[in-house]
């Protein structure tokens, strides 16, 4: 899952116990690798990198998700299909954040503005390249900017410049909307599934 998901996934201030250093952790993650990196955190921090890589395993797993990437790889995304399904996800909660998020009283912008704000209070605990990341996240919106497709388009072309051999990624947004219905199928058999396994596992933590 992309960004928008593995925030949204931390719980919520008034139920998930820590859940500054859940959030701050689950964000870290996509640069913290290996034990030396987790351990490198305080325990509370730990838990959400744990919880971001048990996101991503369960994600890997799932046969909805499966049946997109394999339907990315048939439209000439090859191995950047799992990106493309990531991105096109979060376009897919973010387009109907009100529907998956827990909080009606919380819009999708004023969400992504109370993250930032989190994420930027505590920037000089996260990896330096995530550092850089989120100040550019922060400043282009890009939370509340997955909504629209012209939001998915931008980000896979962004990705495409950046990642070197990955210039396939600029066709991801317009391979995604093609055949959207069929995404949307598979996103809503597959994320209350993930929402119930997320849960269980902040549960067991909070013990």
């Amino acid at each position: 899952m992309n960004f928008l998901a593995h925030l949204l996934l931390s719980g919520s201030p008034a139920t998930t116990p820590h859940y500054a250093d859940v959030v701050v952790g689950n964000f870290a993650a996509e640069a913290v690798r290996g034990r030396a990196g987790l351990l490198a955190y305080p325990e509370t921090v730990q838990q959400g990198i744990r919880l971001h890589r048990f996101i991503d395993s369960f994600t890997d797993a799932h046969p909805a998700v499966r049946r997109t990437t394999a339907r990315l790889r048939a439209a000439g995304l090859g191995k950047w299909a799992g990106v493309v399904a990531d991105v096109g996800y979060d376009h897919l909660l973010a387009r109907d954040f009100a529907r998956y998020h827990s909080d009606a009283a919380e819009p999708l912008p004023a969400f992504a503005q109370r993250l930032y704000t989190l994420l930027h209070q505590r920037r000089q605990e996260l990896p330096e390249r995530l550092q850089e990341m989120l100040h550019y996240m922060r400043l282009h919106d890009w939370l509340t900017g997955y909504a629209y497709p012209a939001g998915l388009e931008r980000a896979l072309l962004g990705l495409s410049r950046r990642v070197p051999a990955a210039a396939v990624l600029a066709t991801g947004g317009a391979a995604f909307l093609a055949e959207l219905p069929a995404y949307e199928q598979d996103f809503q058999e597959f994320w209350p599934k993930l929402r119930a396994a997320v849960a269980e596992v902040i549960r067991i933590d909070a013990k």
